[in-house]
């Protein structure tokens, strides 16, 4: 079979966390190649995400590599059983590869961890607001609506029957942006208030008054994988994407999204009675700003 031209992001990280194996073992493509019974190309083409290899064939690799059995291990097999097959497949002809490589990806995640200075996140978004967003970015009207289908298509994972864990810290600028019409954005405020009822959601907004360190962090999503070498690193631009895997790189946002959740105001927890809200939070911020829209 001919090398793939162009790989999904599972299938290059796939590659490339066994291209990162082969290296710390000290072994060369031919060596590797040869415990396939094939060359150095063949294994090339591996770690490059342009082929796939067979699982008896992956788990003679690993072992030869030295992986222990784990949740690394574990994660790095499943990855290479899976064919990318999902609700996605059916929006390859409206959506980009990087944004069908998003919905792929959290899909696979048990967590995701987002900040977001402007918008409300599209995974907590309304129809309405979602509409919005993406007209404001110059759609092809034929496209639009597939566009919308897709983004709240994405929200699935939250309410799944093995839901991930969401942790959103959204700066207060998102809550009054005018988004379309003001009954719009109260309903998007209100759904955000709503969707914090979930267990497996937390929602926390980042004040003005909390400073500039969200600004410069920009926004960024940080999945976590079935091993903390797994995660992965989503940085949206308006002209490209990337996905970062690089531990460091991991640890550094890691540690840019603990110091967000810091500074945040409290979560928002719709179940508590309006007394205990000593202080301000985020529940109280949010209802603020949609009760004075």
């Amino acid at each position: 079979m001919a090398p793939r031209t162009n790989p999904t992001e599972r299938q290059r990280r796939l590659g490339a966390e066994l291209g990162k194996l082969r290296r710390t073992a000290g072994l060369s493509g031919d060596q590797a190649g040869a415990l396939l019974n094939s060359d150095r190309t063949r294994i090339s083409h591996i770690e490059a995400g342009r082929a796939d290899v067979p699982r008896n064939g992956l788990y003679t690799l690993l072992r030869a590599y030295g992986c222990a059995e784990g949740p690394f291990f574990d994660g790095l097999m499943s990855m290479a059983q899976d064919r990318g097959k999902g609700w996605w497949t059916e929006y390859r002809d409206v959506m980009g590869k990087s944004a069908l490589d998003l919905a792929e990806l959290e899909s696979r995640s048990s967590s995701v961890r987002i900040h977001e200075p402007l918008f409300i996140p599209g995974m907590l978004q309304v129809p309405e607001y979602a509409h919005e967003v993406i007209a404001a970015t110059g759609t092809d009207t034929e496209r639009h609506d597939r566009y919308v289908e897709f983004r709240l298509a994405r929200q699935r994972v939250l309410t799944s029957d093995s839901p991930l864990t969401y942790h959103a810290v959204i700066h207060e600028s998102a809550l009054r942006v005018q988004v379309g019409s003001k009954r719009h954005l109260r309903k998007q405020l209100l759904r955000l208030i709503e969707i914090a009822r979930l267990p497996n959601v937390t929602l926390q907004i980042f004040p003005f008054e909390a400073g500039a360190y969200s600004a410069f962090s920009r926004n960024f999503l940080l999945f976590g994988g079935p091993s903390s070498e797994l995660g992965t690193v989503y940085l949206e631009h308006p002209l490209n994407t990337v996905f970062l895997s690089d531990g460091e790189q991991l640890d550094d946002y890691a540690k840019i999204f603990a110091r967000l959740s810091g500074l945040a105001l409290p979560p928002v927890d719709p179940e508590a009675a309006p007394e205990s809200h000593e202080g301000r939070d985020s529940l109280s911020l949010i209802q603020h700003v949609m009760y004075n829209l």
